[in-house]
């Protein structure tokens, strides 16, 4: 068959207008919205901040995908931090410095403490997504500075509903040396005070550590019936690899925070399996908005469901996103006003972001690693409604 000139012509044009009517309309009078994520990309904590990276390209691309976000067109920028404060303030300066002045993602509490002094200098906004530390929305809080993720506090309030109904008495804690570390540490050794039970003993190792056994022979002689472990993830994985070498995860009831998660059940397998523990969000959330997210990250990543880390991050996004809508500008600070006692819809279904500290209140949930579908994973067991999960505002907070 022989096409002439007229034909050829023709059809080139036809694939042209098609491939025009497939592109996302972005407003040309509308700037774009540019998000900075300085995450761990590398080092101990490089697993989690690569999950904060596969859940902001995934809003980022559902949203371009449907025209942008109010017309905008979303970038995005990463920068790598290794989970240090040094660093994630130094990135964080390049991000906003280029024009990336909606910040998003750290791992480590002590990058986002590092980041919040520094938002007003700077003309940006920062989203914590993983933060725990009390500090972040309490005396080191900022106008600027928003979490969408559960702190220590929320998280003390569903361990101390779950402590009711455990007989042990004497618990030890394993934490990281972090700001969140020994918040979490220490914030369960006060629920657990309260409770009538002892915290007999506490190991707190650097971030990074390889070797646990001191720890592990600590806990031993120590008589502990239970231990709380604030690691996550390398640091998580060596903990529970070493500690079930040494029969102790048969011997004693532990729990954790950031411990029972779905990347590290999938690392550990058999050996997580009756870990107990926090479970900040999971991809069996029943609401319309949690079913909706999970479906269509089932496409984008066949065979895989969003890990808590990916869900909370995702959140982050839906605020973001909602706020700048609400805003109707990408300035920073139209964006915080619009951010700070807000509603918002969530994968936990509608959250207010509470402006006397710009804390978003959503639920807590704890649980244990059981077989469900076939597989190992967290699974929930309890739920802590909103307002017992998430106590008022800490007077320390003065914005």
């Amino acid at each position: 068959m022989i096409i002439s000139k007229r034909q050829l012509l023709s059809l080139a044009c036809s694939v042209a207008i098609v491939a025009a009517w497939s592109v996302p309309a972005f407003s040309q009078n509308k700037d774009a919205i540019k998000v900075g994520v300085p995450t761990a990309l590398t080092g101990p904590y490089g697993d989690l901040g690569n999950q904060v990276r596969r859940a902001v390209e995934f809003a980022v691309e559902e949203a371009n995908t449907k025209g942008g976000v109010d017309g905008r067109k979303v970038e995005v920028q990463f920068q790598d931090t290794q989970a240090k404060a040094d660093s994630a303030r130094q990135q964080g300066e390049k991000l906003a410095l280029s024009g990336y002045k909606l910040l998003v993602g750290t791992i480590a509490s002590g990058e986002g403490l590092a980041l919040n002094p520094m938002l007003e200098r700077w003309d940006a906004l920062y989203i914590s997504t993983i933060n725990k530390a009390d500090a972040l929305t309490g005396e080191s809080c900022s106008p600027r500075s928003f979490r969408v993720n559960h702190p220590d506090y929320s998280d003390a309030s569903a361990v101390g509903t779950w402590l009711k109904t455990q007989q042990q008495g004497k618990w030890a804690v394993m934490g990281s040396d972090t700001a969140w570390g020994r918040n979490s540490g220490a914030s369960f050794k006060t629920t657990a005070e309260g409770m009538g039970k002892s915290v007999v003993t506490e190991g707190y190792a650097a971030l990074g550590a390889n070797d646990f056994a001191p720890y592990i022979q600590q806990f031993v002689s120590s008589g502990a019936e239970g231990i709380w472990v604030a690691l996550a993830g390398r640091d998580a994985i060596n903990f529970a690899q070493q500690a079930a070498q040494f029969g102790l995860l048969k011997k004693v009831n532990v729990a954790g925070v950031s411990f029972v998660t779905d990347n590290t059940v999938a690392t550990l397998g058999d050996v997580s399996k009756g870990i107990w523990g926090i479970i900040n969000y999971s991809s069996t959330l029943d609401t319309p908005e949690n079913k909706a997210f999970v479906a269509a990250w089932g496409k984008k990543y066949p065979g895989t469901q969003p890990s808590n880390f990916e869900g909370e991050t995702y959140v982050g996004m839906q605020v973001l996103f909602q706020a700048v809508t609400k805003a109707k500008s990408v300035k920073p600070a139209d964006v915080a006003k619009a951010m700070s006692g807000g509603s918002f819809d969530t994968v936990f279904g509608k959250s207010e972001l509470r402006a006397k500290d710009n804390q978003l209140v959503v639920p807590n949930y704890f649980g244990r690693v059981d077989t469900h579908e076939g597989g190992l994973r967290p699974v929930i067991s309890l739920t802590v409604p909103k307002d017992v999960a998430t106590p008022g505002p800490d007077a320390k907070c003065k914005m």
